[in-house]
């Protein structure tokens, strides 16, 4: 707490500061001043807690000076300390303003107690003011986040409250705008885990406050941070108090800004643009700060992985090899984030597709086998989650339908791997000698026991598993026949039909027509 003493005498006022040992007691002494006109002159930069002053001085009297004090700073407490012993002077000084009145004979333990007592209600009446404003500010910010929440725009009583509790805010006479900035706090990646909590996120926004004018609350787990921007520089402004911010805390702040708007009417507007642009922080994991100016045009990825990716994937897991999957995973999102047209909605989709298409696999290579287990599904990722960690989540999912397929493959018997290689590859020619090669076993062996297990000899097996896949085909897509025979390893199309036509007792286009084909609507 910080005194200041007043006096044109220089033996007095050097007295009062070093016969006493005022930092015992918790105060700092400021330099003294030799007048009252010195005294104003300091003050604004200085700000004293309490001031000792004399009465009559050369110049400006010290009663004069308690009074333009008191109407600038009415928080400076002011002790008279003088030589005259007069009921008209502690009565005038009473009325400027002063807290006590004491003579230049008092002795140094009458002063000090003086300052105490002065000390004591500073502190009180600063601590009640701490805790009655920390009570307006969460009353404040209750009425912000219903203003918000409610997602429409405030009438004409909200829009009076609004100005009367966040005067700082105000947009009179079409001056300024709003805008909204969502920030994401989070622990450095080698930091390992880790959350901010409430305190944290109020500990920033009240930094932030004193930088900038602004209203701040807890968002979905973010840090809310309302505006007013008064020129386009204004933007910078905000940049420049979260790098100013950041150090001190030891996480990394990600901002993202919605569109500045002009009229309180618009304020659900500048909130969906910042949370719009929030949810592109997964999507732009290198970038600091995200505009909505800089992503509100895009127009998204496709939402559904190729044949060619489906079939890439698939290969992928059956290798069982966590470094291939982990590259590859790499690689996906390295691609997904260095286009230009990616939103956080159609990556979503995209990446679902291809978990679809993959637990999908798995599901076909166990009924291939005769896998009866349960299997485990997987959950869709969303937004909230990607947000945090991206491909962490996808690789997670993805692993453990490689594992899921492991444990399958380890449970199965030769033959049945051998099946599940053939549905996978009903495409190409392939030879029981390649087949028995993949399984690890002898041609001579391996015909054996394929017929014992499954019934039929190799190339029984194959013929009529390449028509069944030609019967989901012609009934599912509306793929020419040609392309279907092709599609299940036939290239000669009228070989094809009387194959067909054997096994169903119907050629190709009778089998979809009385199928009552219908193609879907992509």
């Amino acid at each position: 707490m910080k005194v200041l003493i007043v006096d044109d005498e220089v033996i007095i006022r050097n007295g009062l500061s070093t016969v006493i040992k005022w930092s015992d007691y918790g105060f700092t002494m400021l330099p003294p001043a030799a007048s009252a006109e010195e005294a104003l002159q300091r003050i604004p930069d200085e700000m004293p807690d309490i001031i000792f002053t004399d009465i009559r001085m050369t110049g400006i009297s010290g009663l004069d000076m308690a009074h333009e004090v008191k109407q600038q700073f009415p928080g400076i407490e002011i002790i008279v300390i003088s030589g005259f012993d007069e009921f008209t002077y502690a009565q005038q000084a009473m009325r400027e303003g002063v807290r006590d009145y004491l003579l230049k004979t008092s002795r140094p333990g009458e002063i000090v107690q003086a300052a105490l007592k002065v000390k004591d209600r500073l502190e009180k009446r600063r601590q009640s003011q701490a805790q009655g404003k920390a009570q307006e500010m969460v009353v404040n910010r209750g009425f912000l986040r219903r203003l918000l929440a409610s997602g429409v725009s405030p009438d004409e009583q909200a829009q009076e409250e609004f100005k009367e509790r966040f005067p700082d805010l105000r947009m009179d006479e079409g001056q300024g705008q709003l805008q909204v900035w969502m920030l994401s706090i989070r622990l450095p990646e080698h930091s390992g885990d880790g959350s901010p909590g409430g305190d944290l996120l109020g500990l920033i926004g009240g930094c932030l406050a004193e930088s900038v004018p602004c209203a701040w609350l807890e968002w979905s787990g973010m840090l809310l941070v309302l505006t007013r921007v008064e020129e386009p520089g204004a933007l910078s402004r905000m940049d420049a108090a979260i790098r100013k911010v950041q150090p001190s805390t030891g996480y990394q702040i990600i901002s993202a800004s919605g569109e500045p708007v002009s009229r309180l009417g618009e304020l659900p507007r500048a909130l969906d643009t910042a949370v719009q642009a929030s949810s592109y922080m997964w999507l732009l994991g290198g970038e600091q700060s995200i505009r909505y100016a800089d992503i509100g045009k895009r127009k998204g990825i496709r939402t559904v992985c190729s044949v060619e990716e489906e079939s890439e994937l698939s290969s992928l897991l059956r290798s069982g090899s966590r470094a291939r999957l982990e590259a590859w995973v790499a690689e996906l999102f390295e691609r997904i984030r260095s286009s230009k047209e990616a939103t956080p909605g159609s990556a979503e989709a995209y990446l679902n597709s291809l978990l679809v298409a993959a637990q999908r696999w798995l599901e076909r290579a166990a009924a291939s086998i005769g896998y009866t287990k349960p299997l485990q599904q997987q959950d869709a990722l969303n937004i909230r989650e990607l947000n945090s960690r991206p491909d962490e989540l996808l690789f997670q999912a993805l692993e453990r339908i490689m594992k899921q397929y492991g444990e399958m493959s380890a449970a199965t018997s030769p033959v049945q791997r051998a099946v599940e290689y053939i549905h996978e590859h009903l495409g190409l020619s392939l030879s029981l000698q390649q087949v028995a090669r993949h399984v690890h076993m002898n041609p001579n062996y391996f015909s054996e026991m394929f017929k014992k297990e499954t019934g039929q000899n190799y190339i029984e097996f194959v013929t009529q598993a390449k028509l069944r896949k030609a019967m989901i085909l012609l009934k599912e897509t509306p793929a020419k026949v040609s392309e279907i025979a092709n599609d299940v390893g036939y290239e000669d199309i009228k070989y094809f039909n009387r194959l067909f036509k054997k096994f169903t007792g119907q050629t190709p286009s009778e089998y979809r027509t009385s199928s009552e084909f219908c193609p879907s609507i992509d």
